[in-house]
């Protein structure tokens, strides 16, 4: 008895929407399940999208440059088309460039010393004799690719290529085969796999020409600029562009990186896929929601006309239905956002790509759970508007 008394007691305190909604348990776990499986697919196709531009600009984003001139039939920088040295040279003759660089780029093909098989990966050719990259490992180690045949591997690359970084020792480089071409690594970096990139070996530019002994040292893939103290970049690059032939194009760091970032959003399906992907999470959750309380409401119609015969008004029931709506998108979006984190982690781990769960979009997944759950309580309250008590009894 004295049990009763006390839920008897608890139970009035409640919200009212949060009775109703445990009134059928059943009915209540369904739609947390679905909300949490809607929050889970928004918040994946967020970080896939945001891993996706991330990791697509580490290059962009870790050269050493203020400048950079790029192939106007170049589509990415993973495959960039060539254009003539001279360009650079050209720009090293403005008095507001202090120092140019080359960079030679173009895949080759790694063969892993432990399996023998084969894989592609990214080869960039750089000049030893310059720090142009700002990545861990590498102000300490660029300086030893003066040497012939040697490379720098990136660590994070996807593990397809051999457990390079847990075996290679400062003593004992690691011997391979790249474009069938006896090479060691020197040193290691790291850099980081992407969509278009699954792994990296930094070389000089003489060791880069023997892998690619077809190719010709007067045809560069990117040119890297350094602008003089104190000048603007924006007003260099406009410089720059007005006496520069147009077979290449010139762009600020935030320039070539927004291009980047808009060919993978825009030119190829992967951008669309992922914001169609979120895009649905919330279509389903809406739906998952809007039934689950649209089947609530028809359910309490008599109780809903008893309030309104007796003087509540709208208000006062519409607030019972959206205070469910709010009690579901909360319920549903701890268990998703729980899910998220932990396949965030193990994707990243997977793939190598840089998956966070940031406080971000933490947030702006749960406003939106929050609009698509009040959203789809507004729907289902249309049949409570109209509702007259007198046709209800």
């Amino acid at each position: 008895m004295a049990a009763e008394g006390t839920w008897s007691r608890l139970l009035p305190s409640a919200p009212l929407g949060w009775l109703q909604l445990w009134h059928k348990p059943l009915r209540l776990t369904v739609a947390v399940a679905g909300i949490a499986f809607a929050v889970l697919l928004i918040l994946m196709q967020l970080g896939f999208r945001s891993a996706l531009f991330e990791s697509t600009l580490r290059f962009h984003e870790r050269f050493r440059y203020d400048i950079a001139l790029f192939s106007t039939d170049s589509v990415f920088i993973v495959r960039p088309a060539p254009f003539t040295i001279r360009r650079l040279y050209e720009a090293l003759g403005s008095p507001d460039v202090e120092s140019v660089s080359p960079v030679y780029i173009f895949p080759a093909t790694w063969k892993n010393p432990w399996t023998n098989t084969r894989r592609s990966i990214n080869a960039v050719g750089i000049e030893p004799t310059r720090n142009v990259l700002d990545t861990p490992g590498f102000a300490d180690n660029y300086s030893r690719l003066v040497a012939q045949d040697v490379v720098l591997f990136d660590r994070a690359s996807r593990p397809e290529f051999g457990p390079v970084a847990e075996s290679w020792r400062p003593d004992a480089p690691v011997s391979t085969e790249l474009n069938d071409r006896a090479v060691a690594v020197v040193g290691l970096v790291e850099i980081g796999p992407s969509f278009g990139i699954d792994g990296t070996v930094l070389t000089s530019v003489d060791n880069w020409l023997r892998l690619f002994p077809d190719r010709s040292r007067n045809q560069i893939q990117l040119g890297l600029v350094t602008l003089k103290p104190g000048v603007d970049a924006n007003a260099a690059r406009d410089r720059l562009r007005s006496y520069l032939p147009a077979d290449v194009l010139v762009m600020t760091k935030a320039d070539f990186a927004a291009r980047e970032k808009a060919y993978w959003n825009g030119a190829t399906p992967i951008g669309y896929v992922f914001a169609f992907g979120a895009i649905m999470g919330l279509v389903v959750g809406a739906i998952i929601v809007y039934q689950i309380l649209f089947a609530d409401v028809s359910e309490h119609l008599r109780e809903y006309a008893t309030l309104r015969a007796i003087g509540y008004r709208n208000r006062f029931v519409s607030g019972i239905v959206l205070q469910q709506a709010a009690i579901l998108a909360v319920l549903g979006y701890l268990p998703g956002m729980a899910a998220a984190w932990f396949l965030y982690r193990s994707a990243a781990h997977a793939t190598r790509l840089p998956l966070h769960l940031t406080t971000d979009r933490a947030l702006t997944v749960f406003v939106l759970t929050l609009v698509m759950c009040a959203l789809s309580g507004f729907l289902a309250l249309r049949k409570v508007r109209r509702l007259d008590p007198a046709e209800v009894f």
